[in-house]
This record gives C-alpha cells, structure tokens and sequence, in this order.
C-alpha cells in the first residue's frame, strides 16, 4: 500500500486542520450562500456547491467559472439539505445522497454523473488489530458518514459476506469525526473517500476493502427544478466548462494535483495519489444510470434505511446530456 513520505505526526496536524476548515465553511455555506439571489434560483449568479475533491473542485481551482458563486460542503448529504432551502442551484455528490435526499421529499434533477469510481472509497482499519477481511468485522463498531456513497458501499459489503447491519456495531460520524475515532481506536473500521481516504493511508493503517465489484461509486450532478427551468442556458454553458475542465485534468495529471494540492490545502503526493484513483470522466445520465439508482433505493428500502416508495428514475433529467457526450 503507498504511503506519504513524510512523518505520521505532521499529516495528523496538517489533517485536523483541514477538516476543521472543511467543516467551518460547510456551515458558513449553509447558512449564508443563500443570501445573494432569490429563492427561485432566478436572479443573480448562478450558485454551485461543491465539495473540496469533488470534480468542481478543479473548476474553482483553476478559475474556470469566475462567473458563478461557490459554496463549499463537508459531504453530500450537507449539500442536498442546501438544495432544500434554497441555497443553491447546482451541486455534486456520490451515489447514496440523492436517494436519501428523495426520499426526504427534497426536489431535484439529475442532470450528469461520472464514469464509476469504485477505487475512490474504501474501509480502512489497523493493521495490527489482525483483520483479514470484512466478515473479520463482525460484532466490531464500523463507522462512516451517514447517507453519503459509503453507505451503500457498507450495505454491499454486508450483502457480499452474508451478513446484515445487525452484524456490526454501526456508528455514524462526519469526516471530521471519523478520523480522530480511528486514530484513537474508538472504532474498529472506518468507511471513507477521497481525499480523507488519501491522508489516512499512513504506516500501520490497511485498506480492508474497496467498492471494486461492489459499488459504482458516481458522481453525480444534481440541480434545483426551478433553476434547471429557468436557467438552463446558464447551467448548460456551466456544465460544458466543466467537461473541458475535466478532460483537462484527465490529460495532465501532473499539472492537476499541481493545482488541486492548494486548494485541497493537502501535500501533492496525496493529492496526486488520491486523484490517479478518483478523477473520471463525465458521463451522460441514461435510463441505466436511472435503474442504478433505483435499484441502490430500493436496497435502502428493503433495509428500512429509509422510507418508501422512492422514484429516483423520475428524478433523471437527460436534457444536458449533450454536453457530455
């Protein structure tokens, strides 16, 4: 497993710092991002969230989009509820928020996704507590942020090894909270993604299991209704800056994680290390991506993770899909 070359101590700090920072900013952009165009999404710049690996997160790095406003999101899940009130027009999550953001009666549109990214997120634990593999996890305390894309990687593992949610201890903390409980053996396993999943990889810490085989790991592009009627000329001309970023990044990796590194406010070599695994291309949404969804709300359903019935082939809007053909 590749680790970083510098000291374990120094990326602890480096780490604490960054989630701090990350978390501060998520709650300054729920609360306050809302405030310089009305709730239609009607007037003044075009408002997108991001998450600070997220694929957006290249765009604002780069300047690519001076003419939009940003706000940034520890997690999916913290994204979707900006959807909710009104507080932004466009945004970008994985694979588990927009089922759980459905099923909590909030509007959108699935205007894009990404190539799969399974390698992008992982279950990390120590290695000197002697796990094999996942079903070495039984009655074990398994941690990881509620209703982000490493949930449905956590249902998939259980499902691959003949076990179910009452089989582990399942505890449910933010990134910012993960880490430390890891760190201090509070908790056995840690489910996590890039970049969080990039910085843990330290001497003694094992990558148990990827999403390999199990879980798609998307990206997925989500608008408001309103915004996605009345500007999408905008979000068109958005979205098609976005690819030409991405293709970008794509053919130079060396300059992307040159750029990325800063604005991740993280060393390059994890940078790069992290972006190899998890920058994919854009992807049109389909009436396949539609079933992938759905199928993943029905599992959670299944679970009573969350109430039904959920239609999240409804939620797909392909009226963008040009752009990324």
């Amino acid at each position: 497993m590749p680790t970083p070359s510098t000291s374990r101590r120094p990326h602890r700090r480096l780490l604490t710092a960054v989630l701090t920072t990350v978390a501060l900013l998520a709650t300054v952009a729920v609360s306050a991002c809302g405030g310089s165009a009305e709730a239609d999404g009607s007037k003044g710049k075009l408002r997108v969230g991001y998450q600070r690996f997220g694929g957006l997160s290249l765009v604002k790095a780069r300047g690519a989009a001076p003419d939009v406003e940003w706000s940034l999101f520890e997690s999916g899940p913290a994204l979707t509820e900006a959807l909710k009130a009104g507080s932004i027009d466009i945004g970008q999550v994985g694979e588990a928020p927009p089922v759980f953001a459905a099923a909590g009666k909030i509007p959108f549109s699935i205007i894009g996704t990404s190539a799969p990214i399974p390698q992008g997120e992982a279950v990390l634990v120590k290695a000197d507590r002697g796990y094999r593999s996942f079903a070495d996890l039984r009655g074990k305390t398994v941690a990881l942020n509620k209703g982000s894309n490493v949930h449905w990687l956590l249902v998939r593992l259980l499902e691959a090894n003949n076990m179910t949610l009452k089989d582990i201890q399942v505890k449910y903390l933010k990134p910012a909270e993960g880490r430390p409980a890891f760190d201090g053996g509070q908790i056995d396993a840690w489910v996590i993604w890039d970049p969080y999943f990039a910085l843990a990889e330290q001497p003694g810490v094992q990558v148990l299991a990827d999403a390999t085989g199990l879980a798609s790991n998307r990206e997925y592009v989500l608008a408001a209704p309103q915004a996605v009627d009345k500007r999408s000329d905008e979000i068109r001309a958005f979205l098609q800056r976005y690819r030409e970023v991405t293709d970008w990044g794509i053919a130079h990796p060396e300059e992307r994680a040159s750029t990325l590194a800063p604005e991740l406010k993280i060393p390059q070599d994890v940078t790069s290390r992290a972006l190899a695994r998890s920058a994919k291309p854009l992807a049109p949404v389909t009436p396949a991506i539609g079933d992938e969804l759905q199928a993943i709300t029905d599992s959670f359903i299944a679970l009573e993770l969350i109430p039904g019935p959920v239609d999240l082939r409804s939620r797909v809007d392909d009226r963008f899909s040009a752009v990324f053909q």
